[in-house]
């Protein structure tokens, strides 16, 4: 794999034609991994010197926001510094040149920015339905499985399984597990299909390591946030409301606040975040288990606004609809509110709400008329259902409104503009992991409490 890639990287100095395998925009492991061993398989198995390109769809410096990717890649020994990303190669250019031929994988249409590039789409090989309106007009190979790396696993065995060594098999083996959530038959995520794959990579390569110790260290490397920046932390798993111009950002960060408040150069790097990212106030939900494997929530609301901050910290202490049972904790940072939050059940999903409500509240003390508010990029009502469609979990005993869905599981669709794919399956996330995780904590200790009365 590493003398394929390296070859790929000279390709980019040469003014020749270009085959582009390209991943979706989530540039999650499924995404990546099925980009770099489908472009291998064709540029092994294609007669004709053509050159075949696997890209990253999100630029290079996105890549340490994603844990499992990163850890995945040095397990398997493929250095970062081979792989190509999208800022570093300009598709548009190539295509008006007329050496652009694209083959889309782990997704089956192009966002609006993209949309120039369709008509250079040759192939499409992807795992969710298909969206008959919008996918390009070329050979197009969906089958709803568990996991993209599955299909691509299928067409490597069945198209040339000699090409096949023990690093790609890792690469894919490891994939289809962690997107499958360990085959886990309670879970339901794997598909015969991916089953089947998962047991011939293992026949055919013994001494592949073993499906929970594959299972446990990706998925701890997905929610590590040890390395990243403040910024990076904040950006990871980030949402964003506005009104009249006034814009609030949420971000998910899976760690006590106490160690992220003392934090070294926070105030500065919460000062730059909102900068940067054009935010008026910055909520953070931090989220964890304590020693006795209890769930806890913490926020913190940083705005350098007092009567923003104000307006917004009252409606949160006030709420009875849901009651976050808030007290409030130390912090020596100016422009700062931190609080514990009592109740472990309100998500930052239906945080949200109230995070709108303050808005038009304070609008509404500035005597401006509120307006609806509204989910950055996107409508209020897509991103309810967006919201709501976040229930994916790894757990049974889901509530009524995050009900288990009966396809398989599908990472985080790349095409975000308005497109009617948003309607699709529901993403995996930790934020949902730990709000059911917490739901059953809750259920068995009030069952525990029944069965001693």
């Amino acid at each position: 794999m590493e003398d394929y890639l390296q070859g790929c990287r000279a390709a980019l100095q040469e003014s020749r034609p270009l085959h582009v395998v390209l991943g979706n925009e989530a540039c999650d492991l499924d995404s990546m991994v099925s980009a770099l061993a489908l472009a291998f398989y064709l540029a092994k198995t294609t007669e004709a010197e053509e050159v075949f390109v696997p890209v990253l769809n999100i630029n290079r410096s996105e890549l340490p926001l994603r844990g499992d990717n990163v850890f995945f890649l040095q397990k398997i020994h493929i250095p970062e510094s081979l792989l190509i990303f999208r800022d570093e190669i300009d598709l548009h250019a190539l295509h008006q040149a007329g050496q652009l031929t694209l083959i889309l994988v782990d997704h089956h249409v192009l966002p609006k920015s993209d949309t120039a590039l369709e008509e250079a789409v040759a192939e499409v090989l992807d795992h969710r339905p298909i969206e008959q309106k919008h996918c390009p007009p070329c050979h197009v190979s969906v089958e709803l499985v568990g996991s993209c790396a599955t299909l691509v696993t299928e067409r490597i065995l069945e198209g040339a399984p000699e090409i096949l060594d023990r690093q790609i098999a890792a690469l894919l083996h490891g994939t289809i597990i962690l997107d499958c959530v360990n085959m886990d038959l309670k879970v339901g995520k794997a598909t015969p299909k991916d089953n089947k794959y998962v047991e011939k990579l293992e026949a055919l390569f013994p001494d592949l390591p073993k499906r929970n110790d594959v299972f446990d260290s990706l998925q701890k490397a997905k929610f590590d946030i040890s390395g990243l920046t403040t910024e990076q932390m904040l950006r990871k798993d980030q949402k964003t409301i506005s009104t009249h111009g006034t814009k609030v950002a949420i971000s998910a960060i899976y760690m006590d606040l106490e160690a992220f408040l003392q934090r070294s150069g926070l105030t500065a790097d919460l000062h730059a975040f909102c900068q940067a990212h054009n935010c008026d106030v910055l909520v953070t939900m931090t989220i964890f288990f304590n020693t006795q494997n209890e769930p806890v929530r913490q926020l913190a609301i940083f705005c350098p606004h007092a009567a923003l901050r104000m307006t917004i910290c009252g409606v949160l202490e006030r709420s009875h609809s849901p009651s976050l049972k808030l007290t409030p904790a130390p912090s020596t940072h100016p422009h700062l509110q931190a609080y514990l939050q009592g109740n472990t059940q309100v998500s930052r999903k239906k945080l949200l709400p109230l995070l709108q409500e303050a808005l038009s509240a304070y609008f509404d003390s500035m005597k401006i008329p509120s307006g609806q508010p509204e989910t950055e990029g996107v409508s209020r009502e897509q991103a309810d259902k967006e919201l709501d469609r976040a229930g994916n979990s790894l757990v049974p005993g889901l509530s009524q409104d995050e009900e288990e869905p009966p396809l398989p599981p599908t990472p985080m669709n790349s095409l975000v503009d308005e497109c009617p794919l948003d309607q699709g399956l529901p993403k995996l996330s930790a934020e949902v992991i730990f709000e059911k995780c917490s739901q059953i904590s809750l259920s068995q200790s009030t069952a525990a409490s029944l069965s001693k009365k």
